[in-house]
């Protein structure tokens, strides 16, 4: 199965399992690499399939016909899809205004979540310095955790 994500990147699903799957990431740049995926997303993704199928080519998201969804039906979908989901006020924001934000809101959580760096930077296809760049500031919060770690790594 293959999902495009914003016109240059395929993500191609692989052996799911109850450990979760592998998905294999196609840069327009022929660059490849594999990234895990969380069993619960392993859930969505089959139930999507389940009820939805794929097109011809493998695409979770299609046109009528079982082509690519053009540009336009993409962020028409987008747009009402975040009117839905969001409060007014949140739609008024720049919060998830594209489909690509929602890749900073994924990276955001996984290092508030306590992913090391170097993982996020590798699903991500980034380099440790870019990821720490790019997202240093939106780690939130924990201080009292942050000095109980390295009160206990102090003795």
């Amino acid at each position: 199965m293959t999902a495009p994500t914003n016109g240059r990147t395929f993500y191609r699903l692989r052996a799911p399992g109850t450990d979760g799957a592998t998905s294999t990431a196609v840069s327009g740049r022929a660059e490849t690499r594999t990234v895990p995926i969380p069993p619960r997303l392993v859930e969505l993704l089959c139930a999507h399939v389940e009820n939805h199928g794929v097109g011809p080519d493998g695409r979770f998201f299609r046109g009528l016909h079982g082509g690519p969804l053009s540009e336009s039906v993409y962020h028409r979908w987008w747009k009402l899809a975040r009117e839905k989901a969001l409060t007014d006020s949140q739609v008024a924001s720049p919060l998830v205004r594209r489909p690509y934000d929602l890749r900073h809101a994924a990276a955001s959580l996984w290092l508030n979540a306590g992913v090391p760096p170097t993982e996020v930077a590798r699903r991500l296809g980034h380099g440790v310095a870019v990821l720490l760049r790019v997202y240093a500031n939106c780690i939130d919060g924990g201080d009292d955790t942050m000095n109980d770690k390295i009160g206990d790594a102090l003795g």
